[in-house]
């Protein structure tokens, strides 16, 4: 299957299923966070339990709350690290320009600051082209990842405005000026419906809404949500991001670091074709189905993913003891 219809079959496959899902009822809470100064701006993150550092990387638009479900399935042999990114969940809102050097250079402060060792990143959506760009510059620091709703080729870098499919309009709207205004800061679109509802299985109850919503008030609030899609590389532009998503590419196709991919059913931005792909051509990989879900995976399904992240970690940690 050639590039572009391996793409159209993953876009596509997104819009194919909309069947009600049942979940573990979970905990609603939000975890308790400790904060350092970044850049000279407030980083939040969760720090629970000891031991070997696995870190738990969000995306857009949400919090370390994401993990909130799947973290106390690895405290008791680990410690978990949770940050929130810049402008995110309780970490602090300067005014900048939240692109994606912005959002590096505090995140990767935060980390470096923590002194890492032998960490393992679990990443999802922007947060995995940060974790694998971490991975990719700190070795030393990085010795396994868990990819799930991930940024991974052959889908990125995208091509062109007509990879995405049926969600081409969208992402023109998102990435233009005042159509992308409206959308995103006034409507609050990524939470009000992606969030909500359309990337997900089962709706969100107004209780967890609430949680993502709280970071957000107002539409200045919002800045970090909109700079995010416009982030995206498509045809090459921007041009730096591009490089970091190609070279991200590369490095996790050819490195032999462990890692594992969870994907759902349809997924998202990993379905099956993705899945297959990777599983033909990425070095040291392990797969794993969770179940259905769509893009926030670990809404729909944090038990299995919490299971299956437990279970690769002391599978890891047995082989290289």
């Amino acid at each position: 299957m050639n590039r572009r219809n391996l793409m159209k079959s993953a876009i596509t496959a997104v819009a194919l299923l909309a069947l009600p899902v049942s979940v573990s009822a979970g905990s609603n809470e939000p975890m308790d966070k400790t904060y350092r100064s970044i850049e000279g701006h407030k980083m939040a993150y969760v720090d629970q339990g000891s031991g070997r550092p696995v870190v738990f990387l969000h995306g857009n638009p949400t919090s370390s709350y994401l993990w909130r479900n799947i973290i106390p399935y690895v405290t008791d042999n680990y410690r978990a690290i949770a940050p929130d990114m810049i402008g995110m969940g309780d970490s602090g809102k300067p005014n900048i320009d939240y692109d994606y050097e912005d959002q590096r250079a505090h995140l990767f402060g935060l980390l470096d600051s923590l002194d890492l060792q032998d960490a393992v990143l679990v990443i999802h959506d922007w947060g995995s082209t940060l974790g694998m760009e971490y991975a990719r510059t700190r070795p030393e620091r990085v010795s396994g990842i868990v990819f799930m709703e991930s940024m991974l080729p052959p889908f990125f870098p995208v091509a062109s405005m007509d990879d995405f499919g049926p969600h081409k309009e969208f992402m023109q709207a998102v990435r233009s000026k005042e159509m992308a205004e409206e959308l995103v800061l006034n409507q609050n679109v990524f939470i009000e419906q992606a969030l909500a509802k359309q990337a997900v299985f089962t709706p969100l109850s107004e209780e967890v809404l609430n949680e993502y919503r709280r970071p957000f008030p107002t539409p200045e609030s919002r800045k970090p949500i909109l700079q995010w899609p416009r982030e995206i590389p498509v045809a090459g532009e921007p041009a730096n991001v591009y490089e970091v998503i190609k070279a991200n590419g590369d490095y996790v196709l050819e490195s032999d670091i462990p890692k594992l991919l969870l994907y759902a059913t349809p997924g998202a931005i990993n379905p099956k074709p993705i899945v297959d792909f990777l599983e033909g051509n990425m070095k040291n990989l392990e797969t794993v189905g969770v179940g259905p879900g769509v893009h926030y995976i670990q809404e729909d399904q944090p038990d299995a993913i919490g299971q299956s992240i437990a279970k690769w970690l002391k599978a890891l940690d047995d082989k290289q003891s």
